[in-house]
């Protein structure tokens, strides 16, 4: 019997195994790979939720409520202490945010990258050692300046420390649309006491040498040699300086609104605004203007030559023309000076161009007027005194036409001088505008066309040294409630038929 031979069972055991195995294996590779996709599509949501979070989330503001309340201190200014507990402390003294200590004479994009504040953030840390103060500035009573301590200057809702240098914020108006435009205010509080000088310039739009002044000024200013404080705003109507015009938007004068009503027409408010939150604060006032349409003065101060005060501030300007003026009705420097601040008008160059020789002037004025007044050190001679005119008139155009003059700024006349001729370009005739008094030229009309009537010529007469009254000194003083100052009664303070025309070139 042949035997049956036997099957290869442990091959065919073998190749089942293998075969187990591969679909094992594909079915574990077909889960893995449904299981990676849900994996997958979680991590790219945790990635943009990331993303997402990066961006900031805009604030929840209260709509119904005016743009102001949300706004923040001025730019310069730390925040303010909102804590309960620290105001609990001091119930008599107001809480203000600490002014920042700017290098005024490095341009504002150099401090951009700066946070606010961090310049002064040894003073903010240490707000136990700074004196108290009363609420209002500058530093009030007559004692004596050696032995008083420099205090912090209160302007804008903050308080700027002595030997600081910032730049701080007035808001004027609100536009129709809500939107505020401020106007930046340098602030220069030196590190001795000594009274408070204002500098305002562009009260006038069109008026451009006063701008370039107080900004040299300003920025040469040493806050750590500074006896005082300086307050220089170089451009008070913006509206008008952004259109290049003498007026508000409204063709208004701001210059015939001060001391202003906070309830009356946009420039009183405007004016209000401006007297009551940077002028109060003043021992002293420089208002720099510019002749008006197509005019130009010679450098010269007006001022009310009664007020003493107001003498030594003119004795302080060196070699600068005077003349007597109370001012028109509506003047910021009426108003100041109603209110018991002593204040001058300089006059120098045309409006809408920068006179370096006009600019230059004034610098040096007003550098004199601080070692006249004690707040810096540096002893400047400038010159010898100008003469000082109690009365001035304008000789006006009797005929319309091209004006040509034939004499010049500054110079001196005698009764029957030429000063010029006006030609009808039509008929060509030509017609003379002669002296009519012995004196100087103070301001004059540029070469134009103008219109009978038309003021072409102020001529200054000097003024006897007995109608000037004796010179008192500006102190560091509370300015007083405001009340009307008596008017000159001498008949020379009223300037024939150009006093009404003087007025309105002056401010």
């Amino acid at each position: 019997m042949i035997p049956r031979p036997i099957p290869n069972r442990p091959r065919r055991l073998l190749s089942l195994a293998l075969l187990l195995t591969s679909a094992q294996t594909w079915a574990l590779s077909d889960s893995s790979g449904a299981q990676e996709k849900p994996q997958e599509k979680v991590q790219e949501k945790v990635q943009e939720e990331n993303r997402t979070e990066a961006v900031s989330k805009a604030e929840n503001l209260k709509l119904d409520q005016p743009v102001i309340t949300e706004l923040g201190p001025p730019t310069g200014v730390a925040e303010q202490n909102e804590n309960p507990q620290a105001n609990a402390e001091e119930p008599s003294q107001e809480s203000l945010p600490q002014a920042e200590n700017l290098q005024l004479d490095q341009p504002i994009g150099e401090f951009e990258g700066t946070p606010t504040g961090s310049t002064n953030q040894e003073a903010q840390a240490k707000p136990a050692e700074k004196p108290a103060t009363p609420p209002e500035a500058p530093p009030t009573g007559n004692v004596s300046l050696e032995v008083e301590k420099a205090k912090p200057l209160r302007l804008l809702g903050a308080e700027v420390a002595p030997a600081t240098s910032t730049r701080l914020a007035w808001s004027p108006s609100q536009h129709f649309e809500g939107v505020y435009s401020p106007t930046a205010v340098l602030v220069v509080n030196g590190a001795n006491p000594g009274p408070v000088l204002c500098l305002t310039a562009a009260v006038h739009g069109d008026e451009l040498n006063g701008v370039e002044t107080v900004r040299r000024v300003m920025y040469n200013l040493d806050a750590e040699q500074l006896s005082g404080a300086v307050i220089g705003v170089p451009i008070v109507n913006l509206q008008g300086f952004h259109r290049s015009s003498r007026y508000l938007t409204d063709r208004r004068d701001l210059n015939r609104h001060f001391p202003g009503d906070p309830n009356g027409s946009s420039a009183s408010r405007i004016a209000n605004s401006f007297f009551h939150e940077i002028i109060s604060h003043c021992n002293a006032v420089v208002d720099l203007h510019t002749g008006s349409f197509y005019r130009t003065n010679l450098p010269q101060l007006r001022g009310d030559l009664t007020n003493p005060r107001i003498v030594k501030m003119t004795k302080g300007f060196g070699s600068t023309v005077v003349l007597h003026s109370a001012g028109a009705k509506g003047t910021l420097r009426r108003a100041a000076v109603e209110a018991g601040i002593p204040t001058v008008t300089l006059e120098a160059g045309a409006p809408m161009v920068l006179d370096e020789r006009s600019v230059s002037h004034s610098v040096k004025g007003i550098r004199t007027l601080l070692n006249q007044l004690g707040m810096v050190n540096k002893f400047r001679l400038w010159g010898d005194p100008e003469p000082v005119y109690y009365n001035s008139t304008w000789q006006r155009s009797s005929t319309g036409g091209i004006i040509f003059s034939e004499v010049e700024l500054g110079e001196f006349v005698r009764k029957g001088d030429l000063l010029g001729t006006v030609t009808n370009p039509i008929t060509n005739v030509r017609t003379e505008i002669r002296s009519q008094h012995n004196g100087r030229i103070l301001g004059m009309a540029l070469d134009q066309v103008v219109q009978p009537g038309f003021a072409a010529y102020h001529i200054g007469i000097q003024a006897p040294q007995e109608q000037i009254s004796p010179p008192e000194e500006v102190v560091a003083e509370e300015p007083p409630v405001q009340k009307p100052q008596p008017q000159a009664t001498n008949a020379a303070s009223e300037a024939s038929d150009g006093t009404a025309e003087l007025r309105g070139d002056e401010d």
